[in-house]
């Protein structure tokens, strides 16, 4: 099977990396032809570290984009996939738009988005981050709904893997120190919340533990953090926050946390690294990952939303728990490891995309739904304005 993964900007991004992993997973053990067709960008050179054939798509701000959708019709007539795999909504709609409707190409598209987004297609094969999210398409009237956990590598992402201990000299974290780590992009909208609050309670816990928070990561909002993280430092008389930008390959910083501070995709690595992990969301949103609250978080992804409420008692609290016992630590590393494994491994969820590629393909759907999605896709969007600027901090409620 000949496929084009189309995808967003190739930043530095949960969603970029498991598009990626993905199309390699689906070439090397399913035997598909993948052309990877989105924006440069950083992540680009883990396309090239995984051999896969590139395709560059015009960067743009505005979605739907007349630029992309000539480049994508463009590479459709050259290679002549059998199907198109569109990850997140705007990738969606210029392929359901620009190919799927007028050329008749059929399309899968991954939606990992925290909320539904009204004006996507609902006759099209969607593919879903959590449960709670799939549950709520399917009473929301979407007809072709999947379940797409997100992969994590498990021995590319492995305790040992990175050098952790290189990093921790690199980056002078003392072996007496607790290193709290996050890796994420730098953004103002949904992820630098909850390292605002984070710089607050290293503030608030850092006179009494040796706690060191390293954010790994760059964006828009790193100078607002560096302030912050400059006003706790001083506060303290010791650099117990540290901001070191993006790293291509953050492994070696998973390897050297003690915990792991994050949601969603970096969440899930951190896991992998056997490391215990307090995970974020909105809102205040912050819950320690545990045997007893895996269920709510294969419900609703790993991410949550809080009371909105200036405390942090739930992080400090659960900070000052891992703090406490270096046992209990590593009891909750050796299990996140194993939900890891057992829910999220790259090979589990590349054999369920795989099925969900076959049977797109093969689908012929009713020309009357097709109509009747295509008008109702039309109205919803001119309703509510998609025509929006799509940077990369949309991972977003829309």
């Amino acid at each position: 099977m000949k496929l084009i993964v189309f995808g967003h900007r190739l930043e530095l991004g949960g969603t970029q990396v498991n598009a990626i992993e993905l199309a390699a997973d689906l070439r090397d053990r399913h035997g598909f032809d993948i052309v990877f067709h989105a924006a440069p960008g950083p992540a680009l050179d883990l396309v090239a570290a995984h051999k896969l054939i590139y395709s560059p798509a015009p960067d743009v701000r505005l979605h739907p984009s007349i630029a992309r959708i000539k480049a994508l019709r463009a590479l459709v007539q050259r290679e002549q996939p059998d199907l198109i795999h569109a990850w997140d909504w705007w990738q969606g709609l210029e392929a359901y738009s620009g190919v799927h409707l007028p050329m008749g190409v059929p399309l899968v598209i991954s939606d990992m988005m925290m909320s539904l987004t009204r004006a996507m297609p609902r006759e099209v094969p969607t593919t879903f981050g959590f449960v709670e999210q799939r549950d709520r398409a399917v009473r929301a009237g979407w007809r072709h709904t999947h379940l797409l956990l997100p992969p994590v590598d498990v021995d590319a992402n492995a305790p040992g893997i990175g050098d952790g201990a290189a990093f921790r000299a690199r980056h002078g974290v003392r072996a007496d120190e607790i290193a709290l780590v996050s890796v994420s992009r730098l953004a103002k909208v949904m992820k630098s919340e909850g390292l605002v609050r984070a710089i607050k309670v290293v503030g608030e816990l850092g006179a009494r533990l040796p706690l060191k928070l390293v954010i790994v990561g760059d964006g828009e909002a790193r100078a607002e953090l560096q302030h912050m993280a400059d006003v706790v430092n001083a506060r303290l008389g010791r650099d117990a926050v540290i901001l070191i930008g993006a790293m291509n390959d953050p492994r070696p910083a998973y390897d050297a946390s003690d915990i792991v501070l994050g949601m969603g995709g970096s969440a899930l690595r951190g896991l992998a690294f056997a490391k215990p992990l307090v995970v974020i969301g909105e809102r205040g949103f912050a819950r320690l990952f545990t045997p007893k609250s895996t269920d709510g978080f294969l419900q609703s992804g790993m991410f949550g939303i809080g009371d909105g409420g200036a405390e942090n008692l739930e992080m400090e609290e659960a900070l000052d728990t891992l703090c406490q016992s270096s046992e209990t630590r590593h009891a909750l590393g050796e299990f996140g490891r194993s939900f890891v494994v057992k829910y999220h491994g790259l090979e589990a969820v590349g054999d369920g995309l795989a099925q969900v590629c076959h049977e797109a393909a093969m689908a012929r759907p009713q020309l009357t739904q097709t109509l009747r999605d295509a008008c109702r896709t039309s109205y919803y969007y001119l309703r509510e304005r998609r025509f929006r600027v799509a940077s990369r901090d949309r991972h977003v409620k829309p």
